[in-house]
């Protein structure tokens, strides 16, 4: 989630970028620590939208809501489940998310992608097997494994939590991964990111 002190003046995303852009280098944007998902959608948000920002990773997300909610930094780029009762209470203000859809739980808070094309940064995880395997077990897994993200216990705590599910075949998963592995290449490329 792109999220922002109250205080900062700028209340959408559009007008973040004109800020961003007019005032190049002076506002932070604040991230958990590097390579975080967190971190890698301010650097695609940065990359796609064209503006100079201060990114200020920290050690820990706890640390960054903590200076976010003390007006040390502007803005962040945060888990939903880190923010999410200090956006109910109004301590601090989402300007988007950075998935390809509003979330159930905050259906008023537009994607960046309304406002930046193409824009979309989704923290995902599945289950994978070894190359190799026979198409039988994987058929066989990918069929529990859909109709235990059917349950609607199952479902209604993920999203509780900020979380959805996408049940899909295990071709289009693999399809995914391939395609986010070139996505992200290319914001580590932009970043000038190198192993620490």
């Amino acid at each position: 989630m792109l999220e922002t002190h109250p205080s900062f003046p700028a209340k959408t995303v559009p007008e973040l970028i004109a800020a961003a852009k007019s005032n190049p280098g002076k506002f932070s944007l604040a991230t958990p620590t590097k390579g975080t998902g967190p971190y890698m959608a301010a650097e695609l948000f940065k990359m796609m939208a064209g503006v100079d920002m201060v990114l200020i990773p920290y050690r820990g997300e706890a640390q960054m809501v903590t200076d976010l909610l003390g007006g040390q930094v502007q803005v962040a780029f945060a888990g939903i489940s880190s923010s999410l009762e200090h956006i109910k209470g109004g301590s601090l203000r989402a300007l988007a998310v950075t998935t390809a859809a509003r979330p159930e739980m905050f259906p008023d808070v537009p994607t960046v992608g309304e406002y930046v094309q193409g824009y979309e940064a989704s923290g995902w995880c599945g289950l994978v097997a070894p190359k190799g395997t026979p198409a039988e077990i994987i058929g066989r897994l990918n069929s529990e494994i859909n109709a235990g993200l059917a349950d609607a216990k199952f479902k209604a705590a993920l999203g509780a939590m900020g979380l959805s599910v996408f049940p899909g075949s295990s071709a289009a998963f693999g399809a995914l991964i391939a395609d986010e592995t070139e996505k992200w290449g290319r914001v580590v490329k932009f970043a000038g990111l190198k192993p620490d």
